[in-house]
């Protein structure tokens, strides 16, 4: 961190530590990282938990198809703004293939490697999005496991955002010379969440009868996030008490403000401006250089895209002229 104002100090009355909140605040804020289960399609399961926690606004990033399992992310109230972050976000998944005859598996792990880095990946018939040429890069593709006998591969995919797997089982196919079908698929992670961390629907459902019946939160803050665990991957621009209220009503970031940012991060960058206590304020689009801060005195430092905190949560520092 470039640390530009170091003896700056932050209200204790206003605002607070992020993994502080009140439940009622983070039906507001939260994340919930569910264990999708086969059989219903994501949007039915963020419906369910709409109901369920009764939240008018909750939506999921990164849809998975019915037969899928694995993580799935909810955003529930102002996370919502971030959806296009869960969504590009990379992906891990442990898929389960078979082979319409025999393979040699030399050659399955021959052609599993030339697929590494970016390929082409045309969406199924089977996908909601239009079918068209496009690529997408492979980190890694590991075989797990390989049984000659019933002609069956598990594999392992690190991959970017909007990869299709089944796209990956058919030119598998097509390498070794045999119809390949992708009959499972589990996600593992999604951005910097993983399936450690996620619960199942009857999980939140238990947790929240314990709270509404007993008072009890402790189940719920072990499912529910705040929105920062969301960002923790993105280069910080940390703020005054007082930029962060006006930031909180839309205003563009001025270099005054600016306590520290993280170093190296250049012009055009996306960026978390957040407060001392480590509450994320916006999503912004840094305009300069962060190594060039120490050099400049005054002028725009950072156009907020996504507003995440609220009006008010730190007082109104500025007068309003006539």
């Amino acid at each position: 961190m470039i640390i530009l104002q170091d003896s700056t100090s932050t209200d204790s009355k206003s605002g607070g530590n992020p993994y502080s909140r009140d439940i009622s605040e983070l039906f507001q804020s939260g994340v919930i990282l569910v264990n999708k289960p086969r059989g219903p399609t994501s949007h039915q399961l963020a419906s369910w938990a709409r109901n369920l926690l009764g939240i008018k606004k909750l939506g999921h990033g990164g849809t998975l198809d019915p037969f899928a399992t694995g993580v799935l992310t909810l955003l529930c109230g102002r996370a919502t703004r971030l959806t296009d972050i869960v969504l590009a976000g990379e992906k891990r998944y442990v898929g389960v293939m078979r082979f319409s005859k025999e393979v040699n598996e030399d050659k399955v792990i021959t052609s599993l490697s030339s697929l590494v880095g970016r390929s082409y990946n045309v969406p199924p018939k089977e996908s909601a999005v239009k079918v068209r040429v496009r690529s997408r890069i492979f980190n890694s593709i590991q075989l797990l496991d390989f049984d000659s006998k019933s002609r069956i591969v598990v594999v392992e995919i690190d991959c970017e955002a909007g990869t299709y797997i089944r796209t990956l089982a058919r030119d598998l196919g097509l390498m070794v010379g045999s119809n390949c079908e992708l009959i499972e698929l589990h996600r593992t992670k999604a951005g910097t969440f993983d399936s450690s961390m996620a619960c199942t629907m009857q999980q939140l459902t238990d947790a929240l009868h314990v709270y509404r019946e007993h008072g009890d939160e402790r189940g719920l803050r072990r499912i529910i996030c705040p929105i920062e665990r969301l960002l923790v991957h993105l280069p910080k621009v940390v703020i005054k008490d007082g930029a962060a209220a006006a930031l909180s009503h839309g205003a563009t970031l001025a270099r005054p403000g600016i306590v520290k940012a993280s170093s190296g991060t250049k012009a055009g960058s996306t960026v978390l401006i957040e407060t001392l206590k480590g509450e994320a304020v916006s999503i912004a689009e840094l305009t300069v250089d962060s190594d060039a801060l120490p050099e400049i005195d005054s002028g725009e430092i950072a156009i907020p895209k996504s507003v995440l905190m609220s009006p008010g949560t730190y007082p109104q520092t500025w007068t309003k002229s006539n």
